[in-house]
């Protein structure tokens, strides 16, 4: 997300060392200036041509907003932007997973608030966020990825701003009960943001923002064990990374196969 309000797209690749595309604009003035606090994933699909279609989820300010647009070469777009609600002052961090195959269909949004409570909701096919359920203790947290989701299950990777790294794997019933496992214990506390694409069956490709530098570092992360999960470091990535908001572009082709890194 620019200052301007545009979304971008840009790539970072798993070479050693790694390597970056040119930032493309997708989409120009989707939101005011600079409004924007924190992104959930988007997921941008296309018609094969020259149209892409965008829809997610954005805090501006205390609100809740739903982008759905698409959008040509000239990145203008056509659609916009809607108010959802109010009283997302304090979340700090936002994403959402989908899930579908022959039996099962479900989408869930995950919020977390700034005194640590991890809330997830379902959002039904209208885009209305129902059932809402919660677990506390997860202060620590600094940023946090989706590396997961399956029928039963998603999982997040977020690291602490001790330093830590841990999984967060949470079933999809209620009671709402994390359980959290450690894979590294120091050293990742520089990134402010976290961003993960599979990578392979079972792999994550996980590009690690430091926000005060304004650099990136990329990691080929191996399917998470927890402590014994392997973590290659592939190098800084050639690019300068000062836009204020960053999120993982998700598939939105039909198809799309979901993350499982755990």
């Amino acid at each position: 997300m620019t200052a301007g309000g545009d979304h971008k797209e840009q790539g970072a690749f798993a070479a050693t060392p790694p390597t970056a595309s040119a930032g493309v604009i997708l989409g120009r003035g989707v939101y005011p200036d600079g409004a924007v606090r924190i992104s959930s994933s988007m997921s941008l699909g296309d018609d094969g041509i020259s149209v892409v279609f965008v829809s997610g989820y954005s805090v501006l300010g205390d609100a809740l907003y739903v982008a759905s647009y698409s959008a040509g070469d000239d990145a203008v777009i056509d659609g916009g932007v809607r108010r959802i609600g109010g009283g997302w002052g304090t979340f700090v961090a936002l994403d959402t997973t989908a899930y579908a195959d022959t039996v099962v269909r479900r989408t869930n949004a995950y919020g977390l608030r700034n005194d640590g409570t991890l809330f997830r909701w379902s959002v039904d096919s209208n885009g209305v966020w129902r059932s809402k359920v919660s677990a506390a203790g997860f202060a620590a947290v600094k940023s946090m990825t989706l590396i997961s989701t399956t029928k039963t299950y998603d999982t997040f990777l977020a690291n602490t701003r001790g330093g830590a790294l841990y999984t967060i794997h949470i079933p999809v019933g209620a009671p709402m009960k994390p359980i959290v496992k450690q894979v590294r214990s120091k050293t990742w506390q520089g990134f402010e943001t976290l961003i993960a694409q599979r990578c392979g069956q079972y792999g994550t490709l996980l590009l690690g923002i430091d926000r005060d530098t304004h650099t990136g570092n990329l990691y080929a992360v191996g399917h998470a064990t927890g402590a014994t999960t392997v973590i290659q470091s592939l190098g800084k990535v050639p690019s300068i990374f000062a836009d204020p908001v960053y999120f993982h572009w998700s598939d939105g082709n039909a198809g799309s196969t979901p993350p499982f890194g755990e």
